[in-house]
C-alpha cells in the first residue's frame, strides 16, 4: 500500500529535499507540498494523506496551529502528523504534542531516520526514538514547573497493573519495546500486549501521549532516569 504524504515547510529548498527522499521510495507518494501552515491544512482535509510532515515554523499560520485543527483533541478523522523541528527550537516539540503530533523529528534527520519515521506514523504508532525522546522530554520537564496541580493524576492511572505502570515509566523514558523488554526480562509482544492496555485503560491515542501524561502526573522526573 502506498503511503501518501502532504509535505509542509516555508523553505523550498527543504520542500524539495524531503519531496524527493520520500517520492523515490517504492511505497510513498508525496501528494502536495504546502508553504505554510494554512494550506497544510487545506490539502490534508482535501487530500486526506495517510501522514503530514509539517514544519513548527511558518508564515501565516504555524505548525502547532495547524496540528491542532488536523490532529486536535476532538478532531473528527485525526489526519496523523509528523512534526519537524530543530534542536533550538526545543520548546515547541512539547507544544507540538500536546497539539496532536504524533511525533517529532529533527531537521538534521538522516534520509533513512526521515523514511523510516514516515513508515512509523502512517503504521498508526507514535515515533518516539528514544535518543531523541531522552533528551527532547527531558529538556521540556526540567524548563517548565510542575504541572501537578494544573494537571492531577486521572483515577484510571490507579486502575494500572504494576507490571502496566512499570512499562507506562518505560515508555516515557524512551524505551522502545525491544528495550523495555531487555529491561523487564519478558518477550517483546508481551511487551505489546502491556502497551496496548495502557492506552486502552488511559484513554490515550498513541504512546507520545502516554510519555506526556507521565511526565505531567509526575509518574516520573527526568532526574530519576537512570539512563539519561
Amino acid at each position: 500500500m502506498t503511503i501518501r504524504i502532504v509535505v509542509a515547510d516555508d523553505q523550498e529548498l527543504v520542500r524539495a529535499g524531503f519531496h524527493a527522499i520520500l517520492d523515490a521510495q517504492p511505497d510513498m507518494e508525496v501528494v502536495a507540498e504546502a508553504t505554510d501552515g494554512a494550506q497544510a491544512v487545506e490539502a490534508a482535509r482535501r487530500l486526506r494523506p495517510d501522514v503530514v510532515l509539517m514544519d513548527v515554523r511558518m508564515p501565516r499560520m504555524d505548525g502547532l496551529e495547524a496540528t491542532r485543527r488536523l490532529a486536535g483533541p476532538g478532531t473528527t478523522d485525526p489526519v496523523k502528523v509528523l512534526m519537524v523541528t530543530t534542536f533550538d527550537l526545543d520548546e515547541y516539540v512539547y507544544e507540538a504534542l500536546r497539539a496532536g503530533a504524533s511525533g517529532f523529528l529533527l531537521k538534521d534527520v538522516r534520509r533513512s531516520g526521515l523514511v523510516d519515521a514516515v513508515r512509523v506514523v502512517a503504521a498508526g504508532e507514535a515515533l518516539l526514538a528514544p535518543s531523541i525522546t531522552r533528551r527532547l522530554i527531558g529538556e521540556f520537564v526540567r524548563t517548565r514547573p510542575p504541572a501537578r496541580t494544573s494537571h492531577p493524576t486521572p483515577p484510571e492511572l490507579n486502575t494500572l497493573t504494576a507490571r502496566e505502570r512499570e512499562v507506562l515509566e518505560l515508555i516515557a523514558r524512551g524505551r522502545s519495546n525491544a528495550e523495555i523488554a531487555t529491561d523487564l526480562t519478558i518477550g517483546e509482544q508481551t511487551v505489546k500486549t502491556h502497551v496496548s492496555n495502557v492506552l486502552s485503560k488511559l484513554l490515550l491515542r498513541d504512546r507520545v501521549h502516554a510519555v506526556i501524561l507521565a511526565y505531567e502526573t509526575g509518574l516520573i522526573r527526568p532526574s530519576a532516569d537512570p539512563h539519561p
